[in-house]
């Protein structure tokens, strides 16, 4: 008798589902159905590995008779595909996945085996099991006639569908990349939640680009939307006014781009010490430099490819462009799988940003436009690998034309998943060692980024792409030498020395000896540098002259405060609580914040950690807080004036940073103070949440202090700042808010430079002005540049928090000088005419 296997995002469905089938068995006789549902009792999720182990159980326990597997959706059909092919191939040649619905799918499948029907016959079963529903209902012989409903004939209520007028909206773009991969996924899972027979559609105004289907991901990737664009989003059917609230709401937080739980990849200057490959602690060498053998990647199969022994037309019967259809089908299923594990590793090692690059390609395979030409084509004579190449080379081509360039490098993404498929379908393994050495790649795929051996491969060269492709990001991240755009001077053959210097763009191929020697020599003193960086970021900071400085890390989830500590962090000098929560849809508890903020204090103990109250509006919105359009949001009710009508979620938060200041030591920052008012008010709601934990005032352990980044608060410090512990710099607001650019307005660039002389002097005038006993700190991104640090110093900032792979670094230079040549640099930046000359300063 053959058994059954339930794959079910939750547990406690996929019982009571079982529960309920073998109620059908009659005589006593039931087959075996197990259950490989949820990650755990209360966790919804599907584990591949479950799957196989559990199918591989029954396999043992029938005898070898057959499995079929009944799934739910979504994911549950891509681990029961991806058991397979972790089971042995014997095993895997008798078990079935079926298409039937998981309910009646299960009843008809019991039932037929109960009887003792074999493999094929209870597929079939259970694939027959929604027909009773179906000719009830009256929703049979659909081919034939239209289908009904309540309202009568389907066809009258599809002519006044299309007779109902759309409803629009329009969604300001407001990420500093556009709607590119990521923001451009969720925008499309979004849509395609909406009730069937619903119609969306987006135009980009701004420039006038489209109608788009905007269910295609292909197509909306392609409107170019930039940062101040704005997209006309119609939408018409059943919840068409809903889904367009929600794409509101999607839109206002810059389309889930305005915060995330790990730093950007861009961020990150030094390697991250987790592994992200099979090998714990595997990582690059760090030197953005690589000499070595050229290791030649192979070409992409896609772009302009000869198909080779795929079919051509002659010959075909009227049956093949069909099953052309199914074998591309299996083959993007097959893909698919492979980028949800590829999500998964992503995530567990990298952060979920860079997890997301996976799921959007994901989205990209399912893209209903991509698939409706690819369809066209092989129904037009094409075979399967052409069809797919044409249709895929396509939409490359569309993003190739985009004028923004970051956008531009999401070609490098389409072209990356049509390859995917094309070796799938074209069987072309992917090797299991590349060998060691320089690998040279037209462009380098997040995959295969994320999939290198970084002990063997010393760096890669890339004859095309940019330095902002997703798998340029991912491979600097691990510490991998990265070199992009050589073009021809990569055409070697392999074996050929190689060497190459990421920070000047330098490329010697076979370098005669005495160029070999000095490059080595120069890897070398790289490699010795950021050894003893490495070896001594644990120590305290001391100038050569004794000067105590402390650096410290910024944090925005627990994984990169761990990573601070790790990298010699002296605790974090700014939690950003709104990134900490920022996929949380409700206001976390006192409880749940608790828990997060000791965790992140205990990975710092017995260092202290600055919590940043919730800092939201402007472009750091929150799920679980209400806003509304502002004129000009970055002059609107941000930090803390967010609360100053209802402080409930303020409050909250409060206790939970007091009840963690009973056991470590933490610093409560107040953001986007402006005034005496602010203050008083703050430190009031402060008293208010102290008591409510049950105390009869501050814990000692606690700290408070306020951002300095609006400058009437500069101008008066001595005052604002008077009883308070601590001051932090926020540089970046500091800076737009001096100069009067928007951060992250690219038009705006030449205005918005934080080196500008009149930051640099409001920054040494804040370090003068500070009450005596204050301590005076830098959060901002200036900080994780260890060029600026030295500058910071000799302003008079003594508490550094930069990001978290930038630590060893920081601390190394700083040791290096001493307190007068820092006055000196700085006294050299505050006479320089602009920005410019600062940094030429900087670099000499």
């Amino acid at each position: 008798m053959i058994g059954v296997v339930v794959v079910s995002h939750s547990r406690a469905l996929a019982r009571a589902v079982r529960d309920l089938a073998l109620e059908m068995c009659t005589g006593g006789t039931s087959p075996v159905v197990e259950l490989a549902s949820g990650l755990d009792e209360g966790t919804t999720g599907t584990d591949a590995a479950l799957v196989a182990e559990v199918v591989a159980a029954v396999d043992i326990a029938t005898g070898g008779d057959g499995v079929l597997i009944l799934v739910d959706l979504g994911s549950a059909v891509l681990s029961a595909e991806m058991a397979l092919e972790l089971l042995d191939p014997g095993v895997a040649a008798r078990v079935r996945v079926s298409p039937a619905p998981l309910v009646e799918g299960l009843l008809a499948a019991v039932v037929a085996a109960g009887t003792g029907a074999d493999l094929d016959t209870c597929a079939l079963e259970a694939e027959r099991g929604l027909a009773a529903k179906v000719e009830h209902l009256g929703a049979g012989a659909r081919e034939d006639r239209p289908a009904r409903d309540s309202a009568g004939d389907a066809q009258e209520t599809a002519v006044a569908e299309d007779a109902r007028p759309w409803v629009s909206t329009e969604l300001a773009v407001v990420g500093e990349h556009g709607l590119h991969a990521r923001p451009a996924a969720r925008l499309v899972t979004l849509v395609g939640r909406a009730k069937p027979g619903t119609e969306v559609r987006l135009t980009n105004v701004t420039i006038g680009h489209g109608p788009v289907d905007a269910r295609s991901l292909s197509a909306v990737g392609t409107l170019g939307a930039r940062q101040g664009h704005v997209l006309l989003a119609q939408a018409r059917g059943a919840g068409a006014e809903q889904l367009l609230a929600d794409l509101e709401e999607l839109a206002a937080s810059a389309f889930g781009d305005h915060a995330g739980p790990v730093e950007p990849l861009s961020e990150l200057e030094l390697p991250v010490p987790a592994a992200v490959s099979s090998e714990p602690g595997v990582a690059g060498s760090g030197l953005d430099a690589a000499l070595g053998p050229a290791i030649i990647g192979e070409r992409p199969l896609s772009p302009g490819m000869d198909p080779g022994e795929d079919p051509g037309p002659e010959g075909r019967s009227p049956a093949e462009p069909e099953e052309r259809i199914r074998q591309l089908e299996r083959a993007i299923a097959q893909a698919t799988g492979r980028l949800a594990a590829l999500e998964e590793h992503a995530r567990r090692h990298l952060g979920y940003g860079e997890a997301e690059v996976f799921a959007a390609h994901a989205i990209l395979l399912r893209d209903p436009a991509l698939q409706a030409d690819v369809r066209a084509r092989i129904r037009a004579g094409a075979t399967a690998v052409t069809a797919w190449c044409g249709a895929v080379e396509m939409v490359a081509a569309r993003f190739d034309a985009l004028p923004d360039s970051y956008q531009r490098e999401r070609a490098q993404d389409v072209r990356s998943i049509g390859d995917r498929v094309v070796r799938i379908l074209l069987d072309h393994h992917e090797p299991e060692s590349l060998g060691e050495g320089v690998l040279v790649v037209d462009e380098l795929d997040p995959g295969l980024a994320i999939s290198l051996d970084a002990h063997s491969v010393k760096g890669v060269l890339t004859r095309r792409g940019g330095g902002l492709g997703h798998g340029v990001l991912i491979a600097r991240a691990r510490g991998v030498p990265v070199l992009t755009g050589v073009g021809s001077r990569a055409d070697v053959p392999p074996g050929t020395l190689l060497a190459f210097d990421a920070r000047s763009g330098r490329v010697d191929v076979d370098p005669p000896p005495e160029v070999q020697t000095a490059f080595e020599a120069m890897l070398e003193r790289r490699r010795k540098r950021r050894e003893r960086a490495l070896a001594d970021t644990h120590l305290p900071v001391t100038t050569r002259d004794g000067l105590r400085i402390t650096v410290k890390a910024n944090v925005s989830s627990l994984a990169v405060a761990r990573l601070g500590a790790g990298l010699g962090a002296e605790g974090s000098g700014l939690v950003r609580t709104e990134a900490v929560f920022a996929r949380s849809r409700t206001a976390p508890t006192v409880e749940q914040q608790q828990e997060v903020y000791g965790a992140i204090a205990a990975a710092y103990h017995p260092h202290p950690v600055t919590i940043r109250t919730w800092d939201v509006g402007g472009d750091k919105p929150l799920d679980f807080l209400p806003s509304w359009p502002e004129a000009n949001p970055f002059l609107g009710e941000r930090g803390i004036r967010a609360f100053r009508e209802d402080p409930t979620v303020l409050i909250d938060q409060l206790e939970a940073i007091c009840r963690v200041a009973q056991e470590h030591r933490v610093n409560v920052l107040f953001p986007m103070v402006s005034s005496l008012d602010d203050v008083d008010w703050a430190r009031e709601r402060l008293a208010e949440a102290a008591a409510r934990a049950g105390l009869p005032g501050l814990p000692d352990r606690l700290g408070v202090g306020l951002m300095v980044e609006v400058p009437a608060v500069a101008v008066r410090l001595g005052r604002l700042a008077q009883g308070l512990d601590f001051i932090s710099i926020g540089s970046n607001d500091l800076s737009q808010y001096t100069l009067a650019a928007e951060r992250g307005n690219p038009r705006l660039e030449r205005w918005s430079d934080p080196l500008d002389p009149a930051v640099l002097q409001l920054i040494r005038f804040i370090c003068e002005r500070a009450p005596e006993g204050v301590v005076v700190s830098l959060c901002g991104e200036m900080a994780a540049d260890p060029d600026v640090a030295r500058l910071l110093v000799g302003l008079g900032v003594r508490e550094l928090s930069s990001t978290a792979a930038a630590v060893p670094a920081v601390k190394a230079v700083l040791r290096e000088t001493s307190l007068e040549q820092l006055r000196e640099l700085a006294a050299g930046a505050l006479a320089a005419r602009d920005a410019g000359a600062v940094r030429e300063l900087l670099h000499q």
